[in-house]
C-alpha cells in the first residue's frame, strides 16, 4: 500500500467507509459506480485512466472477514466482486500467472470449477478466477499424475456428478513454475464459491451474522 495512503489513514482515522461505488468484473476490470449502485447489481462504468488503475491496484487489500476494498487515501471503498478477489491471466512466454492488479502468482493450493465450467483457484494472494480467455491454455497444461490433462478429464466427466473431485492437477509441461506442485480439484456451485474460498462477494455494510 502506498505510503501516502498509510499516512492519510493516520491523519484522518474517522472517515466513513464507502459501499456501492466500485466493482471488479469477472475479467478483472475495475468499474466505477457514480450512482453508488454496485451493491444492487449496477453495471457501472469502465475506468481507462492508467494512473488511476495503477493506484487502485496498489492499494487493494482485504479485511479478515473476506471483504475486499480499495484504500482511497483515508477512505476505505469496498468492492463488489463479480467473480473473485483476483482475476488471473497467463503469460506462457514468461511462464507466469499475473493477477488483474499486476501481481505474480507464486503458488496454487486448490482448483475449483463451477457448474458453468469456469475455473477458480486458491492462490498465495487469495481466491482467484482464471480469465475465461485463458482457460484453454491452462486446461491443456494441467495434468493428473497419470498424465490426463484437465481438458480430457472434463470431456469424460459430467460436472453435475462431480466425478473429478479428489483428483489433483499440476503443470507437467513445466511452463508455469507456480503450478509445479499438485493442487486438489473440486467442483462446486457458483453460489458456494465465496464461502469455500472465504471472500465476501458483495459487501454492503450490513452487520454479518
Amino acid at each position: 500500500m502506498d505510503q501516502s495512503v498509510l499516512d492519510a489513514q493516520i491523519r484522518w482515522p474517522d472517515v466513513p467507509a464507502a459501499y456501492g461505488w466500485l466493482s471488479l468484473s469477472a475479467r478483472g476490470e475495475w468499474r466505477l459506480h457514480p450512482l453508488g449502485d454496485a451493491h444492487a447489481g449496477g453495471q457501472g462504468q469502465g475506468i481507462s485512466n492508467v494512473q488511476i488503475l495503477s493506484f487502485i491496484g496498489r492499494n487493494y487489500a482485504s479485511e479478515p472477514n473476506g471483504e475486499w476494498f480499495f484504500q482511497n487515501g483515508p477512505q476505505r471503498v469496498y468492492v463488489r466482486l463479480d467473480a473473485a478477489p483476483f482475476v488471473l491471466r497467463l503469460d506462457p512466454s514468461l511462464g507466469t500467472l499475473i493477477s488483474h492488479n499486476g501481481q505474480t502468482i507464486s503458488s496454487v493450493s486448490q482448483w475449483l470449477m463451477d457448474e458453468d465450467g469456469q475455473l477458480f483457484a486458491q492462490t498465495n494472494l487469495g481466491a482467484a478466477k482464471i480469465d475465461d480467455r485463458d482457460l484453454g491454455i491452462l486446461a491443456n497444461c494441467l495434468s493428473t499424475s497419470d498424465s490426463r490433462n484437465l481438458l480430457e478429464v472434463l470431456e469424460q466427466s459430467d460436472l453435475n456428478q462431480t466425478p473429478a473431485n479428489g483428483l489433483s492437477f499440476f503443470d507437467q509441461t513445466e511452463v508455469f513454475a507456480a503450478l509445479a506442485q499438485p493442487a486438489s480439484f473440486l467442483i462446486v456451485l457458483r453460489k458456494e464459491l465465496p464461502g469455500v474460498l472465504n471472500f465476501v462477494a458483495n459487501p454492503t455494510g450490513a452487520p454479518t451474522q
